[in-house]
Parts: C-alpha cells; structure tokens; sequence
C-alpha cells in the first residue's frame, strides 16, 4: 500500500491545552480493564468543566466531527476527518495528537449492524484509504451492513506523522551480523535512536500500540458506537488483541488475519524470522527437487540445499549480478529469505540466480537495494522499541546473532543482530499482557512469510475464547478477502454478518495460487508489510 506522507511533523502539532489546569492526569488502570469512555454521539455540545473533572476524557470524547472530502485515492462517498486524541492518556489535559479517519456509510441502512474498523498493518502503515483498496476484495454484504472505518494510527500518514530524518544507512531494518562490523551496527543503530530522540524528545514514548489502541476506544466513543467491531491484518492482529484487553467490554466481532503471539513482542517476534524459515526452506528444497526438470536445482533435497548455497558462497567471493545490481551473500540470503515461504517463487528465483553465475543476463530482483522510507520506519522503531523492554547490552545481541547465525544459517544472524531499540528511552508504560476470553476469529496462511504460523497459534491460547482458522499449506500473507481461502472467507463473513461463530478451530483449503505469486509477488499489495518485507 501507499504511505502517505504529508509536509508536517509532530513538533508543531503539540500543543498545552489551555484545560491543563482543570482537567486531572488519568491514572493507569490494570491492564485489563481500563476505563471507558462514555459513547458520545458526533453532534454532542463541548463538555462542561464540571464534566471534565468528573470525566478526564470527555473533550476528546465529546469532541464534533467535521466531516469532509477525503481526497485522492478515496471515493467521494466517503468522508474523512481529523480527530484529536491526547499525546499521553495518563495526562489528558496535556499535548495533543491528531488522528484522521474515514468513513464509508453502510449502503443498506435498514439492516447496518454498526462500524467495522480496518487495519493494513505495520506499524508504519496508513489506513484511511484501506477500506477502499482495490486489492482487498470486501463482500458486497459487509459494505451494505456495516460503515467501514479506516484510520491513519497516530505517528503515521495524516496523525501526526513521525519522521526521524533517518539517512540511508540507517534505514537498514536487519542487519547481518559479523565479528568485523559489529562495532559499526551499534554505531548506526545507535544513531537511529539518538536522531528520533534529539527531534521528538519524551513525546516519542507515546507512540505505540497501546495508545493507538486507546485512540481506537475514543474513536469508538465519539462515533457513538455501542461495540467496535474490527479487522485487522499483521501488525493489526497485535493493535486488535491489545484493544480486546484493554477495552473487552467494548469490544465486538473481532477478526485478526496474519497473526503475531503478543507474548513475543517484540524481541522474540523479530527472532522467529531467523528460526521459521528453516522450516520453509526444508519445504522448499521438497518441493523444488521434485521438480528438477523445471528449475535444474537438484533432484533431492541435499542437491537443491547445496545448489543455494554454492550461489550464497560464490557471491561471498564476488558478488554476483542480476538485473544490473551486484549482491553478496549477505544480500542474497536477505532477499530470499521470505521468498522461501512461497515454493514456485523461490525456485524462480533460485534458478535465476544460477543463471546469473553463469554470466547469463537476468532480470533480477525488483526490491534489490530497496530502502523503508523514513516515516513508516521511524514509526516502526517507535512502536517496536515503546511497547517492550529490550536489553540495553550491545553484548546480548552479538552472542545471540552468532549463535543464531550457525543454528539458522539463513537468517538468524539478521534476526538476532542489534537494533535502535537497545538504545531507546525505556517504554514509558509497562508491556501490555494479553489473556482474556474475548472473542475473536484468527485466520492464518499456513506459509505466511511475515507472521509465521506459530504466531497465530500464541495468539490462540492468549485469547482464550478465540478460534483459529488456518488456511492449509496456502502461501502469503493476508488471508480474508484476499482469494487465498474460499472457506475462511465464508466462516469469517458468516461471523461478521450472522455472528455464526465456529465451534471448534477450523483448517480450511487453500486456493490456487494466484498470478501474482506465480509472477514473484509474495503479498498482496493492500497490506502494509513489515519495513523488511516490502
């Protein structure tokens, strides 16, 4: 997807709220039950200052939408708006951040059941327009049911967008590790850490899940809505599950597609990137070999094994050209890593990559030397780096790194090397622990590249009452409405429109591969990957 980006920064966008005085700090509530706002409808009148004491919330709450044209991209039915949400919500009569949404109304509105809020991913990822994106393939019954509610999370897109004015080389997400350079890793993450901290200071601690979540609860509340009902694919499985635990009252038909574990974030979550794909590429190596004919790599598993390799040793010597672009091994192991997880696209590019040993021209990789923009990497590291505590010892990670670097040769150097977070200010609330019995459908691709498998099946037991749907052997990453499983987009339709919640969890067939992964693409456009994965 697209990541706007718009000339405004946070700095001139907070601002000391002239209540400051009459409006008391909230104070945290246990993580599993906050407080919740009271449902105000969008026309409601400016809270009194009695009200406000006896409700710190009720000014972003109470708060009149102005609804509005929403732009290019987006249908001129739909209308969006610019809400404001507090910085901090443990001092709501502090600075302030904005938050735009969007709306589409539901087109049946005899029979609406209430809104559906829509999350892309990231973090880093907009999502006013995603409602709206032409590569996710909505039913026509959820647009005639329910109003679709997309939102830019704060720190990205049109919320205050957070841009740390990161150079290129810091805007490497991985990092392969090794004895010589690791003094200069610490040096570049550092500097990540250090150039966020000297442009947004403290406020930066307040970009992270657990306030976006908190964002979506005022959001809720101003719309008047009486449940929040959402959707949330990758990164917006975690936003959905820490909303659950925070708000479980409020909380609707809740479905998280791609799922991430919320016990192993983050530090874990990054390290299951190095460990899963050995998994896919024995898989990988199956497969291929029974379709020696085609690709040329190996008749057994051994043979396709030492076909990589020899190419991964051989750009180590010299790096090794595609599609005009000189890649080392280092390089190469980067960019094959989630291509192991969809078959037919890694042994094409496995066999291109002997050709380009061979001195044969090729086209090469379209993501080659590719760099994550600034803001949706600044907002990532914000994210990643506020919601848990990581180790502040450079030392932890080089042993890890190395260690990981023999046991998961492919990646786990990369998985386990350092980054900005050992640098970071620490979070400024303690991590969000997720077990509750709320319910919620969880979808997965069985071989999904960015939230491995295993993910899901975490997310599983910390959401007690929730059931899993998982799409057997399919690839890629998003499963409802993206024609990857016919079967989990009935039962999950059926959830939202009928509330026909599964019994028992659920393993669904997949679909054939679709073009687009046969052609090399293994997401589907609309998502919002991780930085390293796009």
């Amino acid at each position: 997807m697209r990541l706007r980006r718009i000339g405004r920064g946070l700095a001139p966008l907070l601002s000391v709220s002239a209540l400051a005085a009459l409006v008391p700090a909230l104070t945290t509530a246990p993580a599993s039950a906050e407080p919740t706002p009271a449902a105000t409808t969008a026309s409601s009148a400016s809270t009194t200052s009695s009200a406000s004491a006896a409700d710190p919330l009720a000014r972003f709450t109470g708060q009149r939408v102005d609804w509005r044209s929403c732009g290019e991209g987006i249908p001129a039915t739909a209308r969006c708006a610019t809400l404001t949400m507090p910085l901090d919500y443990r001092d709501p009569g502090g600075r302030t951040v904005d938050v735009e949404i969007s709306r589409s109304t539901a087109s049946v509105p005899g029979k609406r059941l209430g809104a559906l809020f829509l999350n892309p991913g990231g973090p880093g990822g907009a999502g006013v327009d995603f409602p709206y994106s032409s590569d996710l393939k909505l039913p026509k019954v959820l647009k005639e049911r329910y109003d679709l509610i997309g939102f830019d999370p704060r720190g990205v897109g049109r919320s205050t967008p957070v841009a740390c004015g990161l150079r290129s080389q810091e805007r490497m997400f991985h990092l392969p590790y090794k004895p010589s350079t690791f003094a200069h890793d610490i040096a570049v993450t550092r500097n990540v850490a250090d150039r966020c901290r000297a442009k947004y200071g403290t406020a930066l601690r307040h970009f992270t899940t657990r306030e976006t979540a908190r964002d979506m609860e005022v959001i809720r509340a101003v719309l008047g809505e009486r449940k929040l009902n959402f959707l949330g694919y990758s990164y917006g499985s975690y936003l959905g599950a820490i909303y659950t635990q925070l708000f479980p009252a409020r909380s609707g038909r809740v479905v998280l597609d791609s799922a991430i574990d919320p016990a192993l974030a983050w530090r874990k979550d990054h390290l299951l990137y190095g460990s899963e794909v050995e998994k896919a590429f024995t898989r990988w190596t199956e497969w291929t070999a029974r379709r020696s004919a085609t690709y040329g790599l190996g008749r057994t598993p051994a043979a396709v094994s030492a076909s990589f390799w020899g190419i991964v040793a051989r750009a180590d010597r010299a790096p090794v050209v595609t599609g005009g672009v000189p890649l080392t091994g280092d390089e190469i192991r980067a960019l094959m890593q989630p291509r192991f997880y969809t078959t037919a696209v890694a042994a094409a590019s496995v066999a291109m990559l002997k050709d380009a040993v061979a001195g044969k021209p090729t086209k090469g990789f379209a993501e080659a030397r590719q760099e994550a923009d600034d803001e949706s990497l600044s907002l990532f590291w914000a994210v990643h780096c506020g919601d848990a505590n990581w180790s502040r010892n450079p030392e932890t990670y080089r042993k890890e790194a190395a260690r990981n670097k023999l046991r998961q040769p492919i990646y786990g150097d990369y998985a386990g090397n350092i980054t900005p977070c050992a640098f970071w200010d620490r979070p400024a609330e303690k991590p969000v622990r997720v077990d509750n019995g709320v319910r919620a459908l969880i979808l997965q691709n069985e071989w999904d590249q960015a939230t491995p498998l295993i993910g899901a099946q975490g997310l599983r037991k910390a959401l007690r009452n929730s059931r899993l749907v998982v799409a057997d052997e399919a690839e890629g990453h998003g499963v409802y409405a993206t024609g990857r499983s016919a079967c989990a987009d009935r039962i999950t339709t059926a959830y939202l429109i009928d509330g026909r919640y599964p019994a028992a969890d659920r393993v669904c067939a997949a679909e054939p591969a679709p073009a687009r992964q046969r052609l090399g693409s293994t997401d589907v456009p609309g998502l919002v990957l991780p930085p390293h994965r796009r």
